[in-house]
């Protein structure tokens, strides 16, 4: 077992003031591991950068196609949404296409990341609800899966029809028996695997569009509904929407918490997986970017790529007094 590598360095001047710790793997499209950083066994919990893989046995069960799911529908089931309009109005659209409404989810209220919906809900006094949390979309799809199986309400639960075709679906494509699982921020179990699990898994995704076999075609419309839609997988914003954007649809990124990152690239057929080790989000968007500039599908001058990369730390007066910065092995 390998130790977690400095991925990450915080300047202050010419002092390096803080340092991130945390483990990367990179697979290809046939699984085997073409580099990696760290502990590449290290067990996570993926957090929400799983939510692709959550969202496969809504496509392979026949449940999307049913049911009518567009891509926008799509990759909200793959989404850690802000909350926004453009986020609630589709899904509670979606719940009622099913005859369903918000009672129906069992993810819990969140006040919104977006400025704009929160202070409409600040100012009308009004409470968030529960299409307001950042998985509802998730959830919506889970919804629709088990209207299509036929489940009872309370889907969430481990051993639900739902959760146990999540689970095989999560074994399926890591290649691994999951150890166990955690309970999310929205009430669902998270499925435990090996960061090199992870990384394979989303190699598996990458090359999906090479392979005619029905979850291999699932994936690639997932992974191309994220691409086309990154407003709708993060917001305004973000990092997962900002940096898909940069990238021209090119490539489909999912940021899970505790300062997990997952990338899905198509053209180069490979998958990254990323931990940092003390959760920190700076970090982990830091690195991932850094990630992305060495393999050749991000611009490291892009304007969002600069605000993770090496951005610039200033004070209460605009003053620049240092930088986030990659640690050298991440470097290009």
């Amino acid at each position: 077992m390998a130790d977690a590598q400095v991925l990450c360095e915080v300047w202050r001047g010419e002092f390096l003031e803080s340092q991130h710790r945390g483990h990367v793997v990179i697979c290809d499209g046939q699984g085997d591991v073409i580099a990696s950083w760290g502990d590449a066994g290290k067990v996570i919990l993926p957090r929400s950068s799983a939510k692709m893989i959550q969202a496969l046995p809504l496509i392979t069960s026949g449940a999307a196609d049913h049911f009518g799911l567009r891509p926008q529908q799509l990759a909200l089931s793959c989404a850690s949404h802000n909350g926004a309009h453009i986020h609630t109005g589709p899904v509670g659209d979606w719940l009622r296409d099913l005859d369903l409404g918000e009672g129906d989810l069992r993810c819990g209220s969140q006040m919104p990341d977006d400025r704009p919906a929160r202070d409409e809900l600040i100012c009308s006094a009004t409470s968030p609800c529960q299409l307001h949390n950042n998985c509802s979309g998730k959830h919506a799809g889970f919804l629709t899966l088990n209207k299509h199986l036929g489940g009872g309400s309370e889907y969430i639960d481990p051993d639900h029809p739902v959760q146990r075709a999540a689970l095989e679906a999560f074994e399926t494509v890591t290649g691994e028996t999951s150890p166990g699982f955690g309970i999310d921020g929205c009430s669902a179990p998270n499925f435990a695997s090996t960061l090199t699990g992870f990384a394979r898994a989303m190699g598996w995704y990458a090359s999906a569009h090479t392979r005619s076999d029905s979850a291999s075609q699932a994936a690639a419309r997932l992974v191309d509904a994220m691409r086309s839609h990154p407003e709708l997988v993060a917001g305004e914003g973000r990092a997962c929407t900002e940096l898909m954007r940069a990238m021209g649809g090119r490539v489909a990124i999912k940021t899970g918490a505790e300062a997990v990152f997952a990338a899905i690239i198509p053209e180069k057929q490979i998958g990254i997986a990323l931990k940092i080790e003390d959760g920190g989000t700076r970090a982990s968007e830091c690195a991932i970017a850094a990630l992305l500039v060495r393999l050749g599908v991000l611009d490291a001058d892009h304007p969002a790529t600069r605000k993770r990369m090496n951005a610039p730390l200033l004070n209460r007066r605009g003053i620049d007094t240092g930088a986030i910065r990659p640690a050298a092995c991440l470097s290009a």
